[in-house]
């Protein structure tokens, strides 16, 4: 079983960054694929953001690709995301998740999640 934290959210300007971080603990973090998720208020759950376990390959939302990018550090057992030029329909709460292939990742099953980080962005 991981357990996840995320931590980085908060309030930003129309323009600016941010960069969420995941913190991992439990065993073999460095064997599951990894995502990045977020529920707007009022809407579903979306997903954001894919990365295998290895790091090599990622895979990013069309709805923010350019802009957000996921990298994951195995030694420190943590998954980022990193948001440029956010704009307020990015805000939400994101989440981050665990699981054991691209598969469970992309459809949002199978997965260990984190509790949420808000992310809130001003016009």
């Amino acid at each position: 079983q991981v357990q996840l934290v995320e931590s980085g959210g908060g309030l930003v300007q129309a323009g600016g960054s941010l960069r969420l971080s995941c913190q991992a603990s439990g065993r073999d973090f460095s064997s599951y694929a990894a995502g990045w998720f977020r529920q707007a208020p009022g809407k579903e759950r979306e997903f954001v953001a894919f990365i295998n376990w290895a790091g090599s390959t990622t895979e990013i939302a069309d709805s923010v690709t350019g802009r957000f990018f996921i990298s994951r550090d195995n030694s420190k057992n943590t998954v980022s995301l990193r948001m440029n030029s956010l704009e307020p329909e990015d805000t939400a709460v994101y989440y981050c998740a665990v699981g054991p292939d691209y598969g469970a990742v992309r459809n949002g099953v199978r997965l260990s999640w984190g509790q949420g980080t808000q992310v809130t962005v001003s016009s």
